[in-house]
């Protein structure tokens, strides 16, 4: 959702970087914001800390954040071709599920000007970072999110007695690298979609990216900032991503003009 759907990454970056200068700090650069994407909030917040070596307390630090973020969340407007693309969606009988990093009080600050957009969203098949569902641990770049995301699509057909959607029918869209590795884990089609400056930072990386592989071909800053957060290790209980080339992930600029027809999705 951040940084796909809504322009919410840089509202992160925003209130990061406010707090960084006020401790004298550089702003936060994007090969340490690469593995902040798509994460639960307390992944990524073991990860900047360890980059971060703020001079002040971690619960100080929360509460400067959390009161800039309710300052701004409410201002966060649809990225370029988001509302075009879930109304299409919907009007051709596609089963969407909303799969977020983003804990409920976030997500209330980020949507709540914007329930028409999330409308398309059904209450039900909206899977939070904070789910209960969701055993500790096994955030993105688990595949454990998408996963439960299908399960409630799934819940729903069994009540109407309508075939089930398995998992190579899935397309899920994302904008963080380990979103797309995620996906990749479960075993469904992606649409890696970033931020211009996220893919500035893995130019030369794209494929592996794609392949849900990039995690493990970072830098040496990342892998010691990783390592000393003690996030991303094989503790995580990886499944199979992908492999270079093999079709099953594509990189978008924009997700305006969606080339519907490639993924089979005609008019409804």
């Amino acid at each position: 959702m951040d940084g796909l759907l809504l322009d919410t990454e840089d509202i992160y970056t925003l209130c990061n970087n406010i707090i960084l200068r006020e401790c004298g700090r550089p702003n936060l650069p994007w090969n340490i914001k690469a593995q902040l994407q798509g994460r639960p909030g307390p992944e990524a917040g073991e990860i900047f800390h360890a980059w971060a070596q703020l001079p002040i307390p971690r619960a100080e630090y929360m509460r400067k954040n959390a009161e800039l973020q309710r300052q701004h969340f409410p201002s966060a407007q649809p990225l370029p071709g988001v509302p075009e693309l879930l109304a299409t969606l919907s009007a051709r009988g596609v089963h969407l599920a909303l799969a977020t990093s983003s804990h409920a009080a976030n997500f209330k600050l980020k949507v709540g000007h914007l329930q028409a957009l999330f409308g398309h969203f059904p209450e039900e098949q909206r899977v939070l970072g904070d789910d209960p569902r969701i055993p500790p641990g096994r955030g993105k770049p688990a595949p454990d999110i998408y996963l439960l995301a299908l399960e409630t699509i799934n819940q729903q057909l069994r009540k109407q007695g309508k075939r089930e959607v398995d998992r190579e029918e899935c397309l899920v869209f994302e904008d963080s690298v380990p979103g797309v590795e995620a996906g990749r884990r479960a075993g469904m089609r992606v649409v890696w979609c970033p931020h211009p400056e996220l893919l500035k930072e893995y130019h030369g990386r794209e494929k592996a990216v794609l392949a849900g592989i990039a995690s493990a071909e970072g830098g040496s800053q990342v892998r010691e900032v990783m390592e000393e957060a003690a996030v991303g290790g094989e503790g995580e209980g990886r499944g199979w991503p992908g492999r270079r080339d093999d079709g099953w992930a594509e990189l978008l600029r924009s997700l305006e003009a969606f080339p519907y027809a490639r993924y089979g999705i005609g008019d409804a």
